[in-house]
């Protein structure tokens, strides 16, 4: 028991190193600044924010709404075996039946989606000049001057860009939590060292493209640096609440909640990755073949990985 309870730790330490350092190197080191690039330079960062992007794809799709879709079906099930013992031989089992296989899991992910969806569109109603930051911005095809990252006006502080950073971080750090949640929880060393394995192949990535993400956008050090700070912790904090629940069941409010909130996040992240991040690495005209093979390179690996995790 002791030497699992020290493997957890050194899971808990490695998953907060591996963080920090993915998110901080795009942070830290101005090569990754967008803004400043040329030529070759800025064909490469092109290139590797559609690799990022096929890492949000494949985290959102592979990972976040597969465990969310298992998380709530498990849920459903207990709640099916327990009605089973208590209704027998009723007229409503039809009923009850439709009830159990309507798609309660894709509805909550669908409910995520619309709930963004729903605070950007306040956020836009209430701040109209917001509409000029949006998410494609002064594309000028022929130029170099590609979603406003070159152009010399000041763009408007109220933008579609950072609230949808928010957003990602926010349901990235729910899944993170549970994520950890789950490495706390497994029951031997070598599950939980499979499994940490896993999770820290997939957020490595995942973080860097966050750290990536929020050098394009142009968010200052000091916010990017608290963000990714922020983030890092998630994993950690969920390993902790692991440890101290692992010798005892959760109860079934608690996993349908964690269920439900997977579902959420997942939903806000698939948005996100729809109508921020692929728009803005896909929209130019330059190598779409390339751009493509980037994308699916990035969602192979975390498919790959998933076979793990």
């Amino acid at each position: 028991m002791e030497s699992l309870l020290g493997v957890k730790i050194g899971c808990l330490f490695a998953l907060l190193a591996i963080t920090l350092t993915c998110g901080l190197i795009p942070i830290c080191f101005k090569w990754f600044q967008i803004a400043e690039a040329t030529g070759r330079h800025r064909r490469v960062l092109s290139l590797l924010g559609c690799i990022s992007a096929g890492v949000f794809l494949g985290a959102g799709f592979m990972h976040m709404t597969a465990e969310a879709l298992e998380g709530i079906e498990s849920e459903i099930q207990k709640f099916e075996v327990q009605n089973r013992t208590e209704i027998k031989g009723n007229s409503s089992d039809a009923t009850d039946s439709a009830l159990v296989e309507y798609p309660y899991g894709e509805l909550i992910i669908s409910l995520g989606f619309f709930s963004v969806f729903l605070l950007e569109s306040l956020a836009l109603q209430c701040c109209p000049g917001a509409a000029e930051g949006s998410t494609i911005h002064k594309e000028e095809w022929g130029g170099t001057h590609i979603f406003g990252f070159h152009s010399h006006e000041p763009l408007p502080s109220p933008s579609r860009g950072p609230l949808r950073a928010l957003v990602l971080l926010l349901s990235l750090s729910f899944h993170s939590v549970f994520e950890g949640l789950a490495v706390g929880l497994q029951p031997t060393i070598a599950a939980t060292i499979q499994l940490c394995l896993a999770v820290l192949a997939h957020k490595g990535l995942v973080v860097f493209g966050i750290g990536l993400r929020l050098v394009k956008i142009g968010t200052g050090s000091r916010w990017a640096l608290f963000s990714i700070l922020l983030l890092a912790l998630m994993s950690p904090l969920g390993l902790a609440l692991g440890l101290t629940v692992a010798g005892g069941n959760p109860e079934g409010g608690q996993g349908l909640a964690q269920a439900v909130l997977e579902g959420v996040a997942a939903g806000t992240f698939l948005y996100v990755t729809f109508l921020e991040i692929l728009p803005r690495e896909l929209a130019g005209p330059e190598a779409p073949l390339t751009k493509w093979s980037c994308v699916a390179v990035g969602f192979a690996f975390m498919a790959f990985i998933a076979l793990w995790a």
